[in-house]
């Protein structure tokens, strides 16, 4: 049992050390798959050995599983808003309202983070509720998306009674920048801007998901405190330190309205320098009791205001417009320009999004244009100042720039495509897709390995995963043979998969993984499917012409036959596997809202399928039956509404065992 703890141990300070690697220093020594190996082990020896468990072990970061809904949390401080600045005048203002009723004030200056602010709140020194704003007064329990963030101590250099403390959650430059790359590699709609990304990722409803995206979080205020008593606000501060809080940096105490304003331009000048987004600084009474005498407006406290700075705006002239081949195939513009220096650094491209902003704003090479950073961050292009006449606007060209393959606008869209399925440009998108839980399934080929493969050229195209060596893996820095046989093993399984799972893997445009299943089921072989007509395919119900017509399309390119003819060639199977028991669900559709208690949905809708049943994401007249559990919504009320048969999971498990 003592050699059981201490194994324990060991893994925890390995993953913690790892873990600040990655985070904090932005210098991980071991690959994803190997970091994910040792927290599994650490939290199959916690559940079976719990008298070792820990509230602040590493494992507790992992985040859970995905829940419906959160529930509300009323503050019993109120988390109030500022009051905005926009000028030196109303900075004094504010000084001389302060003045007139505590004259010897004195402030401290501090940046204002521009994230997520949130409620954290310990009990005996143990973290043990985080919640939003919200309102002020009533904000959403985000407990578990809290408990991943890696800079939240769990428990506190300082055993107090209880504490409540406010922060601001906020996204790194650096981890926004790995969201959006992750996001277009995944064909997902990219975050606007870090703040955004921030908000998204904190109202996950699986924490797993939030663990993800590398959020951070700053604290600058006790909102409520017992077993000690704190006079000033720098002063409180000091004292989270202490706790082992990661405070607002550079915070600075001032005697007068001229230094806060001095410490405030300070700041804006480094904002473009900083690892986070700020969109102003904030100016707070230090004395605890003269803000208590100064008290509040309706709206917001008077002991405090916020200095927004205002975005730049400067003029430049477009030299070229380059067209690059995102990793799903869209075709970008972006603008190269004469360098201009915004926010804190110089900047000389700005993305020009697709042709109809082009045409919009009739740009031309040539132009002069005034370009900003859109929220300190992503330069962008305003308007057209000087027109360039001996250039027309800019137009796209009709052949991918990378394959030379015809590109194509669909109906509806902005987006101009390559859908050469075997385009290099999109290569580590396709395979990060291909790969995922949803497709094949490999494990061990998640991203970050999927492009360090591709970098050392152990794969350039699709089939070689199929190709790939222990040996050579092995041969990679940072990979062991244990974790080099693993991901052969993975691979080796993967060709066992139903052939609706290598349908949808292709990535072929407009077809989930359900389309996926109904094609898989309807012609049995991938020889059939690729032969189809746009008309057989539409003989499946539930498939439009749109789906029809993406599905010959791909399948006419001659890289994706080659493609399947080099898979089976390779062992993968190619045959569908249809795991119907009986027909007793035929012809009839479902739809699943709510929490079952024993089923996830995934289950449930396989049990449904088993059945040659058909399960549906909306309620309809068309709909046979609704599978209700805890917390159904409006489904539920259409449903009801409609005169649907709605069943719970005692009476589906009746209708499946009859």
């Amino acid at each position: 049992m003592e050699n059981i703890e201490k194994k324990i141990e060991e893994l925890r300070k390995k993953l913690i050390y790892h873990s600040n690697k990655y985070y904090n220093d932005d210098e991980p020594e071991i690959e994803d798959f190997e970091y994910d190996m040792m927290m599994r082990e650490l939290i199959a020896l916690e559940t079976e050995y719990p008298q070792f468990d820990k509230v602040d072990s590493p494992s507790k970061r992992v985040g859970g599983k995905a829940d419906n809904s959160f529930e509300s949390v009323v503050h019993s401080v109120r988390m109030e808003s500022l009051q905005d600045a926009f000028s030196i005048e109303e900075l004094k203002a504010f000084d001389s309202r302060v003045k007139d009723t505590a004259s010897s004030a004195e402030y401290v200056v501090e940046p204002k983070i521009d994230g997520l602010s949130v409620s954290l709140e310990y009990r005996n020194g143990e973290f043990f509720r985080g919640s939003t704003r919200g309102d002020g007064d009533i904000g959403e329990d985000v407990t578990g998306n809290i408990r991943v963030i890696h800079n939240v101590p769990l428990v506190l250099n300082k055993k107090l009674p209880f504490l409540e403390v406010r922060g601001e959650v906020y996204m790194p430059k650096k981890s926004f920048e790995k969201v959006v790359d992750r996001q277009l590699l995944n064909n997902e709609k990219p975050f606007k801007n870090p703040r955004n990304a921030a908000a998204g990722s904190l109202r996950q409803k699986d924490s797993s998901v939030t663990a993800t995206r590398g959020l951070d979080i700053f604290i600058f205020n006790i909102q409520q405190i017992e077993g000690t008593q704190i006079n000033s606000h720098k002063e409180s501060l000091d004292f989270l330190k202490e706790c082992g809080f990661n405070t607002v940096p550079f915070y600075k105490k001032v005697q007068s309205i001229d230094s806060a304003i001095d410490e405030i331009n300070r700041i804006g000048d480094m904002r473009g320098d900083l690892s986070f987004d700020i969109d102003g600084a904030v100016i707070k009474v230090d004395n605890l009791e003269e803000r208590k005498v100064l008290g509040n407006t309706a709206k917001f406290p008077k002991w405090a205001i916020a200095f927004k700075y205002p975005p730049e705006e400067k003029q430049t002239v477009i030299k070229d417009i380059e067209i690059a081949v995102g990793r799903t195939g869209v075709l970008t513009p972006t603008a190269v320009f004469d360098p201009v220096h915004l926010a804190g650094t110089t900047v000389s491209r700005a993305t020009l999004h697709n042709q109809d902003f082009i045409n919009e704003k009739g740009i031309a090479i040539g132009d002069t244009v005034t370009v900003r950073k859109a929220g300190d961050i992503i330069p962008e292009v305003l308007c057209v100042n000087f027109h360039n006449d001996n250039n027309g606007t800019f137009e796209f060209p009709k052949y991918c720039p990378s394959c030379g393959s015809p590109v194509v606008r669909e109906e509806g869209e902005a987006a101009i495509r390559c859908i050469n399925p075997e385009c290099p440009a999109q290569l580590l998108r396709n395979l990060i897709h291909f790969c995922s839980r949803d497709a094949m399934d490999i494990e061990g080929l998640g991203p970050s390995i999927l492009e360090k493969f591709v970098d050392e050229k152990l794969i350039c195209e699709t089939i070689d995963i199929f190709k790939l060596e222990a040996g050579k893996i092995s041969q990679l820095e940072g990979f062991q043979q244990t974790s080099a046989n693993n991901i052969i093993a993975s691979v080796e399984k993967s060709k066992e998969n139903d052939l609706s799972k290598l349908i949808f893997a292709l990535g072929i445009r407009h077809i989930g993984s359900k389309a996926a299943k109904l094609l898989s089921e309807h012609f049995k072989t991938i020889d059939n499917i690729v032969n189809a007509s746009e008309e057989d395919i539409l003989e499946i119900d539930g498939f439009g012409g749109i789906m029809a017509k993406s599905v010959v399309d791909f399948f006419s390119e001659e890289s994706a036959r080659e493609l399947i003819n080099g898979l089976k060639e390779l062992g993968v199977n190619v045959i569908s596997q249809s795991n119907i028991v009986d027909n007793r669900f035929e012809g009839k559709t479902f739809v699943l809202t709510g929490t079952l208690p024993t089923y996830s949905r995934a289950q449930a809708s396989e049990i449904i399928e088993g059945f040659g049943g058909k399960t549906s994401s909306s309620v309809s007249k068309k709909t046979d039956y609704v599978l209700a559990g805890e917390a159904s919504g409006s489904k539920l009320d259409k449903a009801n509404a409609l005169g649907i048969k709605v069943i719970n999971e005692e009476e589906f498990k009746e209708m499946c065992n009859a």
